[in-house]
């Protein structure tokens, strides 16, 4: 996602499937640290869809915040 472009976080559909780089952008936080938080498990695991690909799916990103958050 090109960050002039960048949707909120909240106005994706629960399926939409986030890659590092989209979450980065929509976080504001680095690449190395969405994998850190993703590793911690502050961030659900991601997805393998494909050899090359992983990605997130932005339901659990939200419900993965809103746990933080409260």
């Amino acid at each position: 996602m090109a960050s002039e472009n960048l949707p909120n976080l909240d106005t994706l559909p629960a399926s939409a499937m986030l890659s590092a780089a989209d979450l980065s952008d929509l976080l504001r936080v680095s690449l190395n640290t969405v994998w850190r938080w993703s590793r911690s498990g502050r961030l659900p695991a991601p997805k393998k869809i494909g050899p090359n690909s992983t990605r997130w799916r932005a339901g659990d990103v939200r419900e993965a915040l809103d746990r933080i958050a409260a």
